[in-house]
């Protein structure tokens, strides 16, 4: 089973998740499986077309944002954004350990204008330390 970490209400991060951890992210009330791992990326990872089908079998939505470790892009900060504010239920994202995808919402939720120290605290609550990209949170929260 999988470790999901809240970082605040509706929100969840998670290292690698496998088509048992669908049934588990159900009974949260997920309804949006965010994939933020590249497809490849390590010979044990869960494929997420598997994924997707096991989440979209149990009535969730799934989207692929993937990040590689060269960094995140701005279309990648938009996609996630705009998931976080269409989905009408928790969302459940995931990497290899958690962090791309917490890193990934931090980014979403600073692009929106969110005080950075708001955003940390919950990414720090889940276990996840927000500090490599904390510049680039400050940049975007500035310019929301």
């Amino acid at each position: 089973m999988s470790d999901f970490r809240k970082l605040e209400d509706g929100i969840f991060a998670s290292p690698q998740i496998d088509l048992a951890d669908i049934a588990h992210a159900k009974e949260l009330g997920v309804t949006l499986v965010i994939n933020n791992r590249p497809e490849g990326e390590s010979p044990d990872q869960t494929p997420g077309p598997e994924i997707e089908a096991a989440a979209r079998a149990a009535g969730m939505d799934y989207l692929a944002i993937p990040v590689t470790h060269a960094g995140f892009s701005e279309g990648q900060v938009k996609a996630m954004a705009a998931a976080l504010a269409k989905a009408d239920g928790p969302i459940l994202a995931y990497c290899r350990s958690g962090t791309r995808s917490t890193l990934l919402w931090s980014l979403a939720q600073a692009s929106k204008g969110r005080k950075v120290d708001e955003i940390a605290a919950a990414a720090a609550a889940g276990g996840y330390d927000v500090s490599p990209i904390r510049e680039l949170m400050d940049m975007l929260a500035a310019s929301a």
